[in-house]
């Protein structure tokens, strides 16, 4: 009893939850060059800090700086390389976070498009379903003026429009088949052929 509950409440909790959009091809390739600009970033902030330093000391040794004053302007120039370095990688966290959400926007975007794009009909298709809707039509027409109306003329006019206008529609194979059949009874009744 308590796994079919289970079950139920992690299904609830997937359809709640809808798809998850797509990974990335490239992401790997990402995550790894990032890596690296940090491995790089944490690498170079002690030798920068390092290089102040001896900067400092140098200028002091020509200066004749006090060493209180040269330690104090070394710590000072060390914690501005480092605040320095910190604003660069939270620049670069920053840009990363924006790069991945835009780039989550766009994959989001591009799938409602494809879904949308799927449930669009064919144009072809709906254009061919038109015409033979209208040659249905015209036989229609053609029979009720023949069988109802006792219109055999415009009959025999409305079929031929079929045949000329729809040649390839079952429908023309149909206004064919009638023409066949109404030169057959007026050949039998009267003894001639139209």
């Amino acid at each position: 009893m308590t796994e079919d509950k289970i079950k139920n409440l992690l299904q609830k909790a997937d359809k709640t939850a809808g798809t998850a959009a797509p990974i990335p091809a490239n992401l790997a390739a990402d995550v790894r060059r990032r890596a690296n600009r940090r491995r790089f970033a944490t690498l170079a902030a002690p030798v920068a800090a390092a290089a102040v330093v001896l900067i400092a000391f140098g200028i002091w040794c020509l200066t004749g700086v006090p060493a209180d004053q040269m330690y104090e302007q070394g710590k000072v120039a060390a914690l501005q390389a480092e605040i320095k370095q910190l604003q660069a990688q939270t620049d670069a966290t920053l840009k990363l976070v924006r790069e991945v959400l835009e780039n989550q926007r766009r994959q989001h975007r591009i799938a409602k498009l494809k879904a949308k794009l799927a449930s669009i009909t064919d144009p072809l298709e709906e254009v061919q379903r038109q015409v033979d809707k209208t040659a249905f039509t015209l036989v229609y027409e053609a029979n009720r003026m023949y069988g109802e109306l006792n219109q055999r003329d415009s009959a025999i006019q409305t079929y031929k429009r079929v045949i000329e206008l729809f040649p390839q529609s079952t429908w023309a194979d149909v206004a064919r088949r009638r023409l066949s059949e109404i030169r057959n009874s007026s050949a039998n009744k009267n003894g001639l052929s139209i």
